[in-house]
C-alpha cells in the first residue's frame, strides 16, 4: 500500500501543478482550448458548414457559429450513430450517452468520442484523485476498493456497431485495467440493467471488501448503503465499512441529504468532494473544504461560454466568456466539447463564487424552475429552502418535487409540493412555513408575488410516504444510474402524475 500511496502521490503532485497552471492563467487556458477544438474540426461536415478554416478569433467562432440546442445537432447525431463519419468530430464514434431524459420525455443521445473519453471523462476521474490527495495527503483510498452505482448500456437498435447507454456504463466498461482492479463489483453485476437485482448484488458483493471511496448520485446511494444495512444488521456504514475515506458525489445538491449521510456514516474526517460531471462533459469538482462550490475544469478539451439569464429567451442573446462573467449572477451555460457539441446549452444554470480561481455552484436548470407568477422560482432557491426547513424541525428527506396550482376562478395560485421524507418533521405545519419564509427572503420575486397572498398563498406541503418516488421513478423505466426526481417544473406533470399514485395507494 505505501508503494502504491508513493506512486500515486508522485503521479498526483505533477497533475497538481497543470491544475494550478490554468487557476493562475485561465484565459489562456481557455484560448488553447478553444484554437485546438477549431483546428480539430476544420474538415469535418459541421466545420466546413461553418467555415472553421477561416475562423482565427472568438469574435469570428461566434459571429459565424449559431448557438445550439439538442434538437438543432440531433440529425448530425442521429447520422452519427447510423455510422457516418467526421460529422460533429473528425474520430469515429461508437459510444453515445443517453441522458437521464428528466427535461422532456424523448431521450438524449450525447456523442462520447475517444478524445471526450480520454481527455475530459477520464481526466476527470484522475482529478478526482489529484484533488483527494491534495485535500487529505493521509488519505487511505489506496488501501481498498471503490464502490460506484452505474447504469447500464446495450446497443443501438438501428446499428449494432453503436452503443448507448449511461455515461457511467460507458465509462466503466471502457475503463483501464489499472482503475478497474480497483473497484468493485465486476462489470457484470456493474453494468446490469434490472436495477433491483443489481442493488441486491452490489449489497451482497460489496458488504464484503474493504471499500475506502463510494461515488455516486446522493439518493441512489442512500439506497444501496440501506439495503447494505438491513442485509448485514449492522448498525451504520463504518461497521461494514470502517476504512471508508471519500464520498465523491454529483447530480443533484447535497445539502438536503447531509443528514441522512450523517447519520449513515457517522465519521467527521470522512471526506466529501462534490462533482460537477454529465453525460456533455465533467466539469467541475470540489477542489476546496467549502461546501456548494467548484472549482471550473478549464483544460479537459470543453470551451466555456454564458448567457446571462435575462438574455436566454432572447433570438439572439447576449453571450460572454470567462474574462466576463460577473460573481452572483445566474448564467445559462454553453459549451463546445471535444465530443463534437459546438455553442450547445446544456440546460444548467450555474453561478460563480469566485473569479481568481473560477468556482461555480449550480443553480438549477434552465427548464427546471416555477415561474407562472413571475415568482422565477429555481432549483437553489427550493434546495436552500428544503434545507433550512429540516434543519429546523429535525427533518430528512428522501427526494421532493414541486409545481405551481394555477390560477381559477375565485382562487389564487400558489406552489404545491410532494416531499417524501426519511424522518419526517415535528409539526408539518411549521415545516411549511419555514419553507414559505426561507423562500421569500432568497428570492424576491417570490417575496413580492406573496405579499399579504397578493398572486400566491402559502405553499401547499405533501408528505408522501415511504417508497413513493421510487416506486414513481420505477413505473417511469427511471430506476438507477443518473436518472433524478424533477425538483421543480413550470407544469403539472409530474405531481398530478404522483399524486395519482398516491390517491390509488391510499384506496
Amino acid at each position: 500500500m505505501e508503494l502504491l500511496n508513493s506512486f500515486f502521490n508522485w503521479v498526483m503532485s505533477k497533475r497538481m501543478g497543470q491544475i494550478e497552471f490554468f487557476m493562475e492563467k485561465p484565459l489562456e487556458a481557455q484560448e488553447k482550448i478553444f484554437q485546438n477544438l477549431i483546428s480539430s474540426a476544420r474538415h469535418t461536415e459541421w466545420g466546413k458548414k461553418y467555415h472553421y478554416s477561416e475562423i482565427n478569433a472568438l469574435g469570428a467562432f461566434q459571429k459565424q457559429v449559431p448557438v445550439s440546442t439538442y434538437e438543432d445537432l440531433f440529425p448530425y447525431i442521429h447520422r452519427m450513430m447510423m455510422g457516418e463519419n467526421n460529422i460533429l468530430w473528425p474520430s469515429k464514434v461508437n459510444w453515445f450517452a443517453k441522458s437521464s431524459g428528466t427535461t422532456n420525455a424523448r431521450s438524449k443521445y450525447i456523442p462520447i468520442t475517444k478524445e471526450s473519453l480520454e481527455d475530459c471523462h477520464y481526466k476527470g476521474g484522475k482529478d478526482i484523485i489529484t484533488v483527494m490527495i491534495n485535500r487529505k495527503p493521509e488519505t487511505r483510498l489506496f488501501g481498498g476498493k471503490t464502490v460506484g452505482i452505474g447504469g447500464s448500456y446495450a446497443k443501438f437498435e438501428d446499428n449494432p456497431n453503436t452503443f448507448v447507454g449511461d455515461v457511467s456504463a460507458i465509462i466503466m466498461k471502457n475503463l483501464p485495467i489499472w482503475a478497474e482492479y480497483m473497484r468493485t463489483p465486476g462489470l457484470d453485476i456493474a453494468l446490469m440493467d434490472k436495477w433491483e437485482d443489481k442493488i441486491r448484488l452490489m449489497a451482497e458483493i460489496t458488504s464484503r471488501e474493504n471499500v475506502t471511496n463510494i461515488s455516486g448520485v446522493p439518493t441512489w446511494t442512500i439506497v444501496l448503503l440501506e439495503r447494505i444495512l438491513e442485509l448485514t444488521g449492522a448498525k451504520n456504514i463504518l461497521e461494514v465499512w470502517p476504512n471508508l475515506d471519500v464520498f465523491s458525489h454529483g447530480a443533484v445538491a447535497f445539502d438536503p441529504y447531509r443528514e441522512t449521510f450523517k447519520k449513515l456514516i457517522p465519521n467527521d474526517d470522512l471526506l466529501y468532494l462534490e462533482l460537477y460531471n454529465a453525460s456533455e462533459g465533467f466539469f467541475g469538482m470540489q477542489d476546496t473544504s467549502k461546501p456548494n462550490e467548484m472549482l471550473l475544469m478549464l483544460d479537459y478539451g470543453v470551451f466555456y461560454e454564458f448567457i446571462p439569464m435575462e438574455e436566454s429567451d432572447k433570438e439572439n442573446p447576449k453571450v460572454v466568456t470567462l474574462g466576463d462573467v460577473e460573481i452572483g449572477k445566474n448564467y445559462a451555460m454553453l459549451i463546445s466539447t471535444n465530443g463534437g457539441l459546438w455553442r450547445y446549452k446544456i440546460g444548467d444554470t450555474v453561478k460563480f463564487t469566485s473569479t481568481y480561481p473560477y468556482r461555480i455552484k449550480i443553480s438549477g436548470r434552465t427548464k427546471h424552475f416555477i415561474n407562472a407568477f413571475g415568482e422565477e422560482v429555481i432549483i437553489e432557491n427550493a434546495e436552500t429552502a428544503i434545507s433550512k426547513a429540516c434543519k429546523k424541525t429535525n427533518a430528512r428527506i428522501v427526494n421532493f418535487t414541486a409545481a405551481p396550482i394555477y390560477l381559477e376562478a375565485g382562487k389564487k395560485g400558489g406552489h404545491e409540493w410532494i416531499i417524501e421524507f426519511e424522518n419526517d418533521p415535528d409539526d408539518l405545519d411549521k415545516f411549511t412555513n419555514l419553507l414559505d419564509e426561507t423562500l421569500r427572503e432568497v428570492n424576491s420575486d417570490y417575496d413580492a408575488k406573496r405579499y399579504k397572498d397578493m398572486a400566491l398563498v402559502r405553499p401547499k406541503v405533501h408528505a408522501a410516504p415511504s417508497g413513493t418516488f421510487y416506486q414513481w421513478m420505477k413505473n417511469r423505466g427511471k430506476l438507477g444510474g443518473q436518472n433524478k426526481v424533477p425538483r421543480l417544473s413550470n407544469n403539472r406533470e409530474f405531481v398530478d402524475d404522483i399524486l395519482k399514485l398516491l390517491e390509488v395507494g391510499a384506496n
